[in-house]
């Protein structure tokens, strides 16, 4: 149920449009979600706590921003967004989705290859943001096994050990895993990544084109959106021919995303416990 604070607040942002009507839509594990129905007019709205989360929905619709000025994929378009003082909120265009053919599985692979092409001179970004429901940081570097280690693995891991997820010898098979990154890492640019490209973060619009959404963006390597492609299925083979066809992957672009999973499973660790550990300790070992 909605507040009736939160409701005065989302009938501001929508500049006092009524009836509002409120329906729940699941998917999201940290937000409260809805579709929201003016008239003939048609929402999306995300509500969460600003205390638990301070400017979350800020950072999002600051990546959201990004992604969509590129004009390389489609990105719900950002209506609206406000706090109360307890709570925040994100309203956003309502996608109608559709089927996924061939056609969008190329596509796809076609446009994450031209977002990729879109490059910095660093790696990071000047803002931080979230991955999830955990902050990240995103300090500039100027190079990628440098960002990688000290913004994205040392933070998770000095976590992980403060919840006593994972034990001293962990923590040297990682010390010993950065010693060889810059030889399993040739050299790229940073390129823009959508930073948590699973398969429950992008949607097939009745036109049968890709939609973006809940990004974590950075300037970083692109075998990190595409590691995450992997980590949970979903993404159909036509995805990464294209891909490939586009922005041809490196020799060794399995060994790279196996070592840049460990960021989002080292997330997955922190966030929901031990379960996760023997896929992180499967990649570290090796080396």
């Amino acid at each position: 149920m909605i507040s009736g604070a939160v409701q005065s607040l989302i009938q501001e942002l929508l500049n006092n449009k009524f009836p509002l009507t409120y329906t729940p839509v699941g998917g999201s594990s940290i937000n409260h979600t809805y579709r929201i129905t003016a008239g003939k007019e048609t929402f999306f709205c995300k509500i969460n706590e600003l205390a638990a989360f301070p400017d979350l929905f800020e950072t999002e619709k600051q990546s959201l921003k990004l992604l969509a000025q590129q004009h390389v994929i489609r990105i719900p378009q950002v209506v609206a967004s406000g706090q109360n003082g307890e709570h925040q909120v994100l309203i956003l265009e309502w996608i109608e989705q559709g089927l996924q053919p061939d056609a969008f599985w190329s596509r796809f692979g076609e446009q994450l290859a031209a977002l990729h092409h879109i490059q910095s001179k660093r790696f990071g970004l000047a803002t931080d943001n979230y991955m999830g429901s955990l902050p990240q940081s995103n300090q500039p570097a100027d190079n990628w096994t440098d960002f990688f280690i000290q913004q994205r693995l040392q933070p998770q891991v000095k976590l992980a050990v403060n919840r006593q997820l994972l034990e001293p010898v962990h923590v040297q098979q990682f010390e010993k895993l950065y010693q060889q990154l810059d030889n399993l890492f040739a050299p790229e640019p940073a390129v823009l990544l959508h930073g948590d490209l699973w398969s429950g973060n992008f949607l097939c619009d009745a036109s049968e084109n890709p939609v973006l959404i809940d990004p974590a963006v950075y300037y970083g390597h692109r075998s990190m959106d595409m590691a995450m492609t992997t980590l949970f299925g979903g993404f159909d083979s036509l995805f990464y021919e294209r891909y490939n066809y586009h922005y041809p992957l490196p020799v060794n672009y399995r060994q790279q995303w196996e070592i840049c999973n460990l960021y989002p499973l080292l997330i997955h660790l922190n966030l929901f416990g031990k379960s996760y550990l023997a896929d992180i300790v499967h990649t570290i070992r090796r080396y």
